[in-house]
């Protein structure tokens, strides 16, 4: 976190090469007032105007701070979520430099997709978690759907597909001090107004984007309306303990359930099953090759073709 910060008051002119030499003695919390102040500049096509206009939300995204460029969303979102933020905030930028994906994998992030985080405070044990990765892979597709794509798919736990390739990631983090989850870190990155020869080159054949799939470019601001007020109604869910109509709607569009998949594991554990299923919990039930059932909480799933 260190890093991000210092990256971006350096970038912004606000911090010396003899202050950066000293770093190690200075509280960087002390530099939250600026982050945010940066984060209320102007910047080139992401609009703080143009996406609370008519924003019908009581309090996700009411207070926006959008950036010209950072490593990462979700690394300025934690800061800020130990400085004094309200529930609901939202930190966005043009681009990203260094973000990462599931699996510390990396997120390439350039100009033209949408890059936010949202920091919720909610109160919720550590088993909870997957469920809101789960209500966000919703809210994205349903935004989707509002725009026109159709049939926009959930692959378990974090990825939007259209015609069996990524638009979207979603990585979701817990802010904990002494075991006690004090905010989670929601982010969310769709591959908008690009075009996939953007990507890199291993990237590219199963990756898509929006601009790909409806043949036209779209508007970034109208989008990111759009989704945080999809993500406020699921998210209202979550805290209402609805899980099962969460869970419903995510089976209606789940890419992975039918599907043979080679499950990876954490600790190197690969093998290959039937998925048959969501449990109530969030993880992917499979039937192995053997027959037995089990439940995948944490790892990935890769598609077999």
């Amino acid at each position: 976190m260190q890093k991000e910060i210092v990256n971006l008051l350096k970038k912004e002119n606000k911090l010396s090469d003899d202050t950066i030499s000293e770093i190690k003695d200075i509280d960087l919390n002390d530099f939250s007032n600026i982050v945010k102040e940066l984060g209320k500049e102007d910047t080139s096509y992401i609009k703080a105007s143009e996406i609370s206009k008519d924003l019908d939300t009581e309090y996700i995204g009411k207070n926006l701070y959008i950036y010209n460029e950072v490593l990462s969303t979700n690394t300025i979102a934690k800061f800020l979520s130990m400085n004094d933020v309200e529930n609901g905030t939202v930190i966005i930028s043009e681009k990203q430099t260094q973000a990462k994906g599931r699996s510390g994998k990396v997120w390439e992030s350039p100009l033209g997709g949408v890059w936010l985080s949202i920091i919720l405070k909610p109160n919720v044990d550590h088993s909870k978690l997957p469920l809101i990765t789960l209500a966000t892979g919703v809210a994205v597709a349903k935004t989707l759907e509002e725009i026109g794509v159709e049939n926009p798919e959930i692959k378990w736990p974090n990825d939007i597909i259209i015609n069996d390739k990524k638009v979207c990631g979603i990585l979701t983090e817990a802010v904990a001090k002494f075991n006690t989850i004090e905010s989670v870190i929601v982010g969310v990155g769709i591959d908008a107004n690009l075009d996939v020869e953007q990507f890199p080159e291993e990237l590219q054949e199963g990756t898509t984007t929006l601009k790909v799939e409806l043949k036209r470019e779209g508007n970034e601001n109208h989008l990111i309306k759009l989704f945080l007020e999809e993500f406020e109604k699921i998210i209202g869910q979550f805290n209402n303990e609805e899980y099962e109509d969460i869970l419903k709607e995510w089976r209606k569009r789940s890419y992975s359930i039918g599907k043979i998949v080679e499950v990876r594991e954490p600790f190197n554990t690969y093998y290959d099953a039937y998925v048959l299923g969501i449990g109530k919990e969030g993880a992917l039930v499979v039937e192995k090759i053997d027959g037995t059932l089990e439940k995948v909480i944490s790892g990935e799933c890769i598609i077999k073709k």
